[in-house]
């Protein structure tokens, strides 16, 4: 028996954003799969204290979204742990510098692949049950989606075609599946490959009206409010970014 609980699944949701996501949806009543690629220790510390929480209420799948075979289980593993599926959050993200002159094939593989190729196919294997729940898909684009930012080409281009996929759901899948985006600004700054010296992150700053950073509590309540509390919403990009966009 398919649980009476709605079920959403969110991608990259170990860790930032993802994690609040799910914090969020959790601590409104729903079950969460929690999609990780490598982080397992944090994947598992997350379900651990939602189940305390709530017994049964969270599961951890593994999956490498750059492999289409990799999605396609995540899907199916998805659906057939609670037997339903009603969310969709296309969160997880590889962002890194792909300089013209420098970039190569298997960055434009790891980048397009999983920014862009993944959410489509992950999207087509839980349609059937994202229509028959009447569900609703998230996705994370970004503000750099519409102005570029320097040296991200690969990035950008994955971003930009994300929104695009958004507005382009949304209408296909009406009046089934709601499909909506929304684009952080400057919430927690990049780790990795991809860190910000403080320089470049107070020349942000002084182009964010709010004159701040924003918290992960800020995107995932958005998120939350797509997905629970707006109905009759769909199609839309909602901006995040304490007015960032309006200086780009």
């Amino acid at each position: 028996m398919p649980s009476k609980t709605p079920v959403a699944l969110v991608t990259g949701a170990a860790h930032r954003l993802g994690a609040q996501t799910a914090r969020t949806l959790h601590a409104r009543g729903w079950n969460l799969v929690i999609h990780f690629r490598s982080r397992d220790e944090q994947a598992n510390s997350l379900i651990e204290q939602m189940n305390r929480q709530r017994p049964d209420s969270a599961c951890a799948l593994q999956a490498d979204l750059s492999q289409t075979p990799a999605v396609n289980r995540l899907a199916s593993d998805a659906v057939a742990h609670w037997g339903r599926l009603d969310a969709l959050v296309n969160n997880a993200s590889v962002f890194y510098p792909t300089p013209v002159a420098e970039a190569t094939e298997d960055d434009w593989n790891t980048i397009l692949n999983t920014n862009l190729r993944a959410p489509f196919f992950l999207l087509q294997a839980c349609l059937t049950e994202l229509r028959r729940n009447r569900g609703s898909v998230v996705n994370l684009i970004d503000i750099y989606s519409e102005r570029p930012i320097d040296d991200h080409p690969l990035y950008c281009a994955s971003k930009a075609g994300l929104a695009a996929l958004t507005r382009s759901w949304a209408k296909d899948l009406a009046p089934d599946v709601r499909v909506n985006g929304v684009s952080p600004g400057a919430i927690l700054w990049p780790e990795g490959e991809a860190e910000m010296d403080q320089s470049a992150q107070q020349a942000i700053l002084q182009k964010t009206p709010l004159a701040r950073t924003g918290n992960p509590h800020d995107i995932a309540e958005t998120i939350a409010f797509l997905i629970c509390d707006a109905p009759f919403i769909t199609g839309q990009i909602i901006s995040v970014d304490g007015g960032r966009s309006l200086n780009m």
